[in-house]
């Protein structure tokens, strides 16, 4: 249920809906996405997580919009790394995975409407981000070495409105780079904060979301990852506690 908190500082064009702490910014935004339009952030109010979740309105077709998840990505990647202590790596585990000082902190997820054909264009998408902001008391960091917070981390204090609205403009500008320089730019940027499994691999996304990798000096054909049923795997997500997982296989 929607609850009357002060206003996130977003910038214009977007508006923010808070739910109760145990509240899920996903799910309701799909509820609420063909009524309320673009730019519309549904976000939870807690201190253990950084959650929430935007409405985007694309403007071409289903099979190739999917590729907003990548830029959602590169804005919450640049949004920590603007405001988390110097010299602490932001990564990603390709294609949903935000691994923070070499540790699995969250990631992103995204919806369509379920009757949408891959062909046309939907009404609407929702890209929903979840990051471990605090709480590892319970955990035995022996059993899970990888466990990370934003606070054990070195955050001293979270905000987590101040890195919901920083997302909110770092994807403004990815925004503005895929329709300038198109959509290259983002990949690039991406790319940026995932690890070569070889060096002087070269790697693409694909017009659909997947990823394309060229082996050092192979003019071939490159090995295509497919993209949809690795997002749809949500690797990273723990779905029994609404939470990421402490560790995932990479």
């Amino acid at each position: 249920m929607p609850i009357d908190t002060p206003a996130l500082d977003l910038p214009p064009g977007y508006s923010a809906v808070a739910l109760r702490e145990h509240g899920d910014a996903f799910a309701h935004a799909q509820t609420i996405a063909a009524e309320v339009g673009a730019g519309t952030l549904v976000h939870v109010r807690r201190y253990d997580l950084v959650e929430f979740a935007l409405v985007l309105e694309p403007d071409e077709p289903l099979v190739s919009a999917r590729r907003a998840h990548y830029a959602s990505m590169v804005a919450m990647a640049d949004a920590i790394a603007a405001h988390c202590p110097p010299e602490r790596m932001v990564e990603f585990g390709w294609p949903d995975s935000i691994l923070f000082d070499g540790g699995l902190i969250g990631g992103a997820r995204l919806a369509w409407p379920k009757d949408c054909a891959e062909d046309a264009i939907p009404d609407w998408l929702v890209t929903g981000v979840i990051l471990r902001a605090a709480d590892l008391a319970h955990v035995d960091t022996g059993m899970v070495p990888g466990a990370v917070s934003l606070m054990s981390e070195g955050f001293e204090l979270i905000d987590t409105d101040m890195l919901i609205g920083s997302y909110a403009r770092h994807l403004m500008v990815q925004f503005d780079r895929w329709k300038e320089r198109g959509f290259k730019s983002v990949a690039q940027d991406y790319f940026a904060r995932m690890p070569a499994k070889k060096a002087g691999e070269r790697r693409a996304i694909d017009g659909n979301g997947d990823l394309l990798i060229h082996a050092p000096l192979d003019t071939g054909a490159a090995e295509r990852v497919v993209f949809l049923p690795a997002l749809q795997a949500q690797s990273w997500y723990d779905a029994e506690n609404s939470a990421p997982k402490f560790q995932v296989a990479l």
